[in-house]
């Protein structure tokens, strides 16, 4: 963008820019758009915030464990705007009107009257539960659930929630007054089978893997970053099948194809795909889970 383009501040009649650097990643079990929640707290997924030096610091994070929320300001990093290299924030990229899945994908919304990716920030904003401030390797991860964000999303703000003036229970939610109509979701007997050998399969390479450590060294190696964050991105547990189904659930499917009988999606979750069908209507059944 040019300085011709940027606007002009009214006092000192100059450009106006505004950075905002980012401060940390969220590392989360999606790595893909398809299956993330369309909004915070539908599912209780258990991600991470890796903070990045300066800010990783812990004396920046004191108090913030005497709140139960968090504020996240992130960035939208998949929408093919933020992807086009070639793409500015220029007039001829604003979209001024968005299809919300939430209105079956046809009609048509102002995108300030939506929580739609294609926006001029391309910024999103969520609360989560804060579960832990940790501190590993003398740096600061955040332990945190339920956030729509996929991985590697770029964080830009962190806050507390004040509930006494960030709770509006009056507050009236337009087309959104409530929260979508979850879907049945079963897995066949096939596809748990898959399952249960992934998970028992990863812990034992896991037990293997620390035996070879503790026999190395004398003492137990301390706990690192990137140790946290795969066992938060990749390790499949036994849970992870009640997390699966509750993202299933919430209809990761485009609107315009969720007439579709026996029609195969996949869903990347942590270490493995996992492909559902559509049985009947407002049933989906898991058919197969492969490790990738």
């Amino acid at each position: 963008m040019s300085d011709d383009d940027m606007p002009l501040d009214s006092h000192h009649h100059g450009p106006v820019i505004h950075y905002a650097p980012v401060i940390g990643y969220h590392r989360a079990p999606l790595s893909q758009k398809f299956g993330a929640p369309r909004q915070p707290n539908l599912v209780a997924l258990t991600s991470v915030i890796e903070m990045l030096a300066p800010y990783d610091t812990p004396a920046a994070f004191v108090g913030l464990g005497e709140f139960s929320h968090i504020w996240i300001s992130w960035q939208f990093h998949h929408n093919y705007l933020h992807k086009d290299k070639q793409a500015t924030i220029a007039n001829s990229s604003f979209r001024p009107q968005v299809r919300p899945p939430r209105l079956g994908g046809n009609q048509k919304i102002g995108v300030f009257a939506s929580r739609s990716m294609y926006r001029p920030s391309a910024l999103g904003l969520s609360v989560v539960k804060l579960e832990c401030v940790d501190v590993v390797e003398g740096r600061v991860l955040l332990l945190i659930s339920g956030a729509d964000m996929i991985d590697g999303t770029p964080i830009i703000d962190i806050k507390p929630y004040v509930a006494y003036s960030d709770a509006l229970p009056e507050a009236q939610s337009g087309f959104a007054p409530s929260a979508p109509r979850l879907l049945t979701v079963t897995i066949n007997e096939s596809a748990y089978e898959q399952f249960l050998q992934i998970v028992d399969n990863q812990h034992a390479h896991n037990i293997k893997y620390e035996h070879g450590k503790n026999q190395k060294n004398s003492k137990k190696d301390k706990r690192s970053v990137t140790a946290v964050i795969d066992e938060i991105k990749k390790q499949l547990l036994l849970s992870d099948l009640d997390v699966i189904k509750a993202l299933i659930a919430q209809d990761p499917r485009p609107a315009y194809r969720r007439t579709e009988l026996n029609a195969a999606f996949v869903m990347r979750y942590k270490s493995v795909d996992v492909s559902f069908q559509m049985l009947a209507l407002d049933e989906l059944q898991i058919t197969a889970v492969v490790e990738i």
